[in-house]
């Protein structure tokens, strides 16, 4: 299931970056984090995929959710400037940000590519 994070969630289990300036990822799985709106066609189209993927990597991969409207703050930190963005964050590399809605099978390549784990 997809969690909605806030900007103080997003400190606490993601990177809490008021009191770091370089990268440090909290988490204990890799994550992916879609920047959203409610408004955003796209983004309505891959909700169900997401919450398929994270359904599917229970226990291997965290899914997360930022409605860019409501914490414009986190939106402006990564510069998004189009939705939907997808950030895949790997455990102990740097994040890579994917632009536009992807279908299903390129989220699953990028979690093999980028978050280095394999379909359970």
């Amino acid at each position: 299931m997809t969690q909605t994070l806030t900007k103080d969630t997003f400190r606490e289990k993601i990177f809490d970056f008021e009191e770091n300036q370089d990268w440090k990822f909290l988490g204990e799985r890799p994550a992916i984090i879609d920047f959203y709106a409610d408004w955003c066609g796209p983004c309505k189209m891959i909700a169900p995929i997401l919450e398929e993927i994270s359904d599917e990597y229970t226990g291997s991969v965290d899914i997360y959710k930022v409605d860019t409207d409501a914490e414009q703050e986190l939106a402006q930190i990564f510069g998004i400037q189009s939705i939907p963005s997808m950030l895949f964050i790997p455990l102990e590399e740097k994040p890579q940000m994917s632009v536009g809605a992807l279908p299903k099978e390129s989220i699953s390549q990028a979690i093999k590519d980028v978050l280095k784990v394999d379909h359970p």
